[in-house]
């Protein structure tokens, strides 16, 4: 099918208001437009009891963090939100009105890290702060009022990446435990030749195959580091053991075979997942839950899942 009326009427909307390809911007350009995008969207209605800003350490220095705290008195299951942007852009504020939606309608404490981002922080950087948010989130439960047995991760697309991965380094290095891992349409194989989806989706929209190599270069570059299975967590030689997921895909998204890809060696594995592709959808949907139906629509599933996962644990 064609792109929802929706959808391809806000696309055009976008256009017409001059919006470049990330690929044509400089890093710290391309962050001020994004942002600037994310931030126009409608606020959202969702309310919760508390949203408090603070820092915590890192492994290359002082991690900020939002906390969000629901209604209710306690403990609280937890999500470890980890934004999109590939692994360049993207900030706290920008996220403000999904990790709002998410806490408020999910009763979970949701806490999201401002990681460290390319190119002034390449690989391993990123994942290894995603990794110190996790393992303080496990060891302040209680200051946060959370149960450490319900505790999830989640991310958009580089942010879904670096879910995966932290689910992943969560299984070999030995804890901190995670309930589910909730992958927005993510990109898992930052190596080997172009999919049929980044084939048939590259000039986008929204996001195209020349964005996505200007993300991984500045993230990555073109060294082996790419098949790293910390980097391209589809390319780790097990995935046995790991969180139950859902994975949701867009049609129109270059990485629609990626997200597909790891839903089906995951659930090969013998893990718990659910993988949902969302036809007439693109890349990029969860940034705008305020102003697409469809956004709304694959954000009412994953709260859905998030609230079945924590009922389960």
């Amino acid at each position: 099918m064609p792109l929802t009326a929706q959808n391809a009427e806000f696309l055009q909307s976008l256009a017409d208001a001059g919006a470049q390809p990330f690929h044509t911007m400089e890093p710290v350009q391309c962050r001020q437009a994004f942002d600037a995008l994310l931030l126009s969207m409608p606020a959202t209605t969702a309310t919760v009891a508390d949203i408090s800003d603070s820092t915590i350490p890192g492994p290359g220095g002082d991690l900020a963090v939002r906390v969000y705290t629901p209604d209710g008195p306690g403990p609280f299951p937890a999500l470890l939100y980890l934004h999109g942007g590939g692994w360049v852009i993207g900030s706290l504020d920008a996220n403000n009105n999904l990790c709002t939606e998410l806490s408020a309608r999910a009763e979970a404490v949701v806490i999201a890290v401002d990681y460290r981002k390319a190119p002034e922080a390449k690989f391993p950087a990123g994942s290894d702060d995603c990794m110190e948010a996790l393992r303080w989130i496990a060891g302040n439960a209680q200051q946060l009022n959370i149960d450490p047995a319900r505790i999830a991760v989640g991310g958009d697309s580089a942010g879904a990446n670096l879910s995966a991965v932290t689910a992943q380094r969560t299984r070999d290095e030995g804890g901190p435990r995670l309930c589910g891992q909730l992958l927005f349409y993510p990109m898992v194989r930052l190596a080997g030749g172009p999919t049929a989806s980044m084939l048939a989706n590259a000039e986008g929209p929204l996001l195209s195959r020349t964005d996505i190599e200007y993300f991984v270069n500045h993230y990555v570059g073109k060294g082996v580091e790419a098949r790293h299975p910390y980097c391209s967590p589809l390319l780790a030689d097990s995935f046995a053991d790991l969180a139950p997921a859902l994975v949701q895909t867009a049609e129109f998204d270059p990485l629609l075979d990626d997200g597909e890809d790891y839903a089906r060696a995951l659930k090969d594995a013998g893990n718990d997942v659910v993988l949902t592709r969302y036809d007439g959808a693109f890349h990029g949907m969860l940034c705008f839950p305020t102003a697409l139906d469809q956004s709304k629509e694959m954000l009412a599933e994953a709260i859905d899942w998030l609230r079945k996962r924590f009922a389960d644990n």
